[in-house]
């Protein structure tokens, strides 16, 4: 169709009435523009209206509509993966022709719940008497113990052994072998990734052999990034899904690489190392990875002498000049005799959401400021931080380690008939800095200033923020940041100084805001105002104090938590509003310490606490359908892990009870991984296996992580 332009409609008019509109100052011209205006509209809603006919090229709104012609079922659409229909009706007849085969379950498992899924035909791995007419070689009824690989898949999504059939159901997720049942195994960690990460060298170590992955000098887990599909026909396979990597595996895949062969999946490990797989080693200033063929995986757990004394790691007289040996299961790395360093390492770690700081995608703050200044490299901070403080972005470019102690500073304006000042330090999107500093951070903030911290790791010391003379307000902000819980990290993962506080506020007039991090303990003055949301705010233990005043007896100031867990006792002058958030916390001894309860909020008169596990015997403001309650007495979160740094951080057991797990304003968790809906993912998958199987088939589903 051509487009009628406001030029083109009005060279078509005769040339006396354009000189005569010419010669009035083109009213005319001004009126063929408007109309034009509304025919270029008209053509793109017929040219919309053509697209509609179709569910890939659709308008959103029409892909419930064009769903309902095939009887699609409208699902939960709050979890962002599966928000918009158009690719499950799309695939809708697709699914109904393949309708309760085990590929097109994987793929409907997948396509409903986001989460990288697996289907198992239980019946595949009974131990039964094969009918000699029809013998299926692929299912022994004896478990081949020289197969490793097959040995250490025992129990999971990949488990190829033959077992005994069971007669519970498998809807419950326990059942599983037996002739009509299927299995949905689904991963609901992700892996992130760090890249261009120098070794971080064994304190314990003066061989300068040891070294480990995880720039906080802690064993962390390193995980598969899991390769997509590409042949919808194809079953998932260990190298397919995000699983956390191990020893025995990894060797089996390395050393089928270095030989040069193929092996099947079901046979061997998977060959996770490389340039674009899921761990690579490389050597400073050299092109390239470092070749496979250096490579030896190892088992580098700490050994000990007959006293009971560390003696270094497992296999170090084993891993011989010029190979390295990589324990994947603990992040360690170990260096032959002489050390051949220094190594970058880029990898994956298992995390339950991007949050905290991370290379994860996000949108670093501060881009409309006028003065931009960038640092990378491990430069020194200080002198790019003394250079914006009049208002700026300080954008640090990678994710190495920055040293030192540096002061976060912004001018202060007392006259507020001039504009204030706005400092941001902001990790560049896909760069995950960690400033490891070695004392307490002050934050300089001057009367109506605003400092915004951005994608930053902070390890070493607490944030400060100082009192100032004066009523001027200030604000802090902090935006997908981790502040170590425990200040640092033991070399076993341990925090070193447990119940430390991360940030301390004792300026009265400050405004605080926390927005998707990890903190330790907070100590805030009781005139001081505090918002978190999407946080985990960890005292390492339910009996430590979580958030107070700048004294264990005094109360913090006006908290506000959305969508938050906090682990650790709270006493807050005021909570203007606790939503979707899990307070952990219980009194620890003697009985009660200095405070009356596990959450005590001074001012009870005003604020509101709703959907939100508050533990018996605190005393809050009114609550509005919080649990423990009379229909639900003695609940309790159960996590599978409240150790920062371990992959499954923060994530509720499934054993919680459902009004934890299914407990927020919006049937979602609460707590930190509330924006997940995984309820909502999980009744997504339930109705479409009651749509798609087979008669006489059941199902249920597993989670593997």
């Amino acid at each position: 169709m051509t487009s009628l332009t406001a030029e083109r409609l009005y060279t078509l008019l005769p040339a006396i009435y354009r000189i005569r509109d010419e010669a009035e100052g083109g009213p005319l011209r001004a009126l063929i523009g408007a109309m034009a205006e509304q025919f270029a509209a008209l053509e793109e809603n017929v040219e919309q209206l053509y697209d509609d006919q179709f569910i890939e090229t659709c308008a959103d709104w029409v892909a419930p509509y064009i769903g309902a012609l095939i009887g699609y079922r409208p699902l939960h659409g709050v979890a962002p993966n599966v928000a918009s229909p158009r690719a499950e009706v799309a695939n809708t007849i697709a699914y109904r022709r393949r309708k309760g085969t085990a590929l097109m379950l994987e793929q409907l498992a997948g396509d409903v719940t986001g989460w990288p899924a697996r289907a198992v035909e239980f019946f595949e791995l009974l131990a039964t008497t094969q009918y000699m007419k029809h013998p299926r070689l692929h299912a022994r009824a004896s478990a081949d113990l020289r197969d490793t690989a097959a040995t250490f898949r025992v129990g999971g999504a990949f488990d190829s052994f033959a077992h005994t059939a069971e007669m519970r159901a498998p809807e419950g997720g326990s059942g599983r072998y037996n002739i009509p049942n299927i299995g949905i195994f689904l991963w609901r960690l992700v892996p992130l990734r760090l890249s261009g990460i120098p070794l971080t060298p064994d304190p314990a170590d003066a061989s300068g052999r040891r070294f480990r992955f995880n720039p906080l000098g802690a064993d962390m887990k390193l995980f598969r990034h899991g390769l997509t599909e590409d042949d919808i026909g194809h079953l998932a396979e260990p190298i397919n899904v995000p699983e956390p990597l191990t020893v025995r595996l990894a060797a089996l895949g390395v050393k089928a690489a270095q030989a040069g062969t193929i092996i099947p999946p079901d046979e061997a490990g998977d060959d996770d190392y490389g340039a674009g797989e899921s761990f690579v080693l490389s050597r400073v200033g050299q092109p390239g990875a470092v070749s496979v063929n250096d490579i030896r995986i190892c088992d580098l757990r700490d050994v000990f002498d007959g006293g009971g004394v560390f003696a270094g790691w497992n296999h170090e007289a084993a891993v011989l000049p010029g190979s390295i040996g990589v324990d994947p299961e603990r992040g360690r790395v170990l260096l032959g005799e002489p050390a051949d360093g220094p190594l970058l390492a880029t990898f994956h770690y298992g995390s339950t959401r991007p949050f905290g700081g991370g290379e994860y995608e996000r949108d670093p703050a501060g881009a409309d400021l006028p003065l931009q200044r960038t640092v990378n490299g491990g430069a020194a901070l200080q002198p790019e931080l003394d250079a914006i403080t009049g208002g700026g972005r300080l954008l640090i470019e990678d994710s190495l380690t920055y040293s030192g102690t540096p002061v976060f500073g912004v001018d202060g304006e007392s006259d507020e008939a001039l504009p204030s000042h706005e400092v941001v330090i902001a990790a560049k999107d896909g760069a995950r800095p960690l400033i490891a500093s070695g004392s307490e951070i002050t934050l300089d903030i001057g009367a109506r200033g605003r400092l915004v911290l951005d994608g930053l790791v902070i390890s070493g010391g607490a944030l400060r923020l100082p009192a100032l003379a004066g009523s001027e307000p200030v604000e802090l902000v902090l935006r997908d940041c981790t502040l170590v819980p425990g200040l640092r990290l033991e070399t076993d993962g341990s925090a070193l100084s447990p119940g430390a506080p991360s940030l301390v506020v004792e300026h009265p007039f400050a405004n605080v805001t926390l927005v998707r991090c990890i903190t330790g303990p907070i100590r805030i003055d009781d005139d001081a105002e505090i918002s978190l949301e999407d946080c985990i705010v960890d005292a390492g233990s339910a009996e430590a104090i979580a958030f107070a005043g700048l004294a264990d007896d005094e109360p913090g100031g006006t908290l506000t938590a959305k969508e938050c867990t906090i682990v650790g006792k709270v006493r807050a002058r005021r909570i203007e509003l606790a939503s979707n958030s899990i307070f952990f916390s219980r009194l620890g001894e003697p009985p009660g310490g200095t405070w009356a309860a596990p959450v005590l909020a001074d001012r009870r008169q005003e604020g509101c606490m709703r959907f939100s596990y508050v533990p018996t015997g605190s005393i809050t403001p009114r609550r509005y359908r919080c649990v423990p309650d009379e229909a639900h007495p003695g609940v309790l979160p159960h996590f599978t892990s409240l150790r920062y740094g371990e992959p499954a951080y923060g994530q509720l057991r499934r054993v919680t009870d459902p009004s934890i797990r299914s407990g927020a304003e919006n049937d979602s968790e609460m707590g930190v991984l509330h924006a997940l809906f995984q309820p909502q993912r999980e009744t997504n998958l339930r109705i479409r296996l009651e749509e798609y199987l087979r008669f006489g088939l059941r199902a249920g589903f597993f989670y593997a992580s």
